[in-house]
């Protein structure tokens, strides 16, 4: 498990764009994680006004399953390696995430090769699928994309 420093020293973001607060489970080729959906995230204050119910956006949860994913591509070392996100296919969502929502996201790895990792990442609050999707993410090592 991982709390959210080990996650800063993982993933190069900040607030507000770090989307995840903890790694719940880390294993060969898969990852869980947990986002805390809470009414004080800034993206609440205009998405959607009043009198509309808050909901988080789909793009935010499609970050929070790309940041998820990121766990998946492998540490080179001393090396700063990242996972760019590049794709997206089959996306869906099939549940609003609202504030005092726990968002439990599960990252799969389908394939690994050449610099390309490709994974099917799952959103779901308790225990409802709220969102999926088939991420791709091109790995950086020292801040440079690698050549698929």
């Amino acid at each position: 498990m991982r709390d959210i420093e080990a996650i800063r020293r993982r993933i190069p973001l900040r607030f507000p764009y770090l989307m995840i607060d903890r790694i719940l489970e880390e294993g060969p080729g898969r990852v869980v994680a947990l986002k805390n959906v809470t009414i004080g995230e800034p993206f609440f204050q205009g998405h959607f006004p009043e009198p509309f119910p808050a909901i988080m956006p789909g793009t935010l949860v499609l970050e929070a399953m790309a940041q998820t994913a990121a766990f998946l591509v492998p540490v080179d070392g001393d090396s700063p390696t990242l996972g760019y996100l590049v794709g997206v296919e089959a996306a869906r969502f099939r549940r609003k995430v609202v504030p005092g929502d726990q968002l439990r996201l599960e990252a799969t790895r389908v394939r690994a090769r050449r610099g390309l990792l490709q994974a099917e990442v799952t959103a779901s609050v308790g225990g409802e699928l709220a969102a999926s999707a088939t991420l791709s993410l091109l790995v950086a090592r020292d801040g440079e994309a690698q050549t698929p």
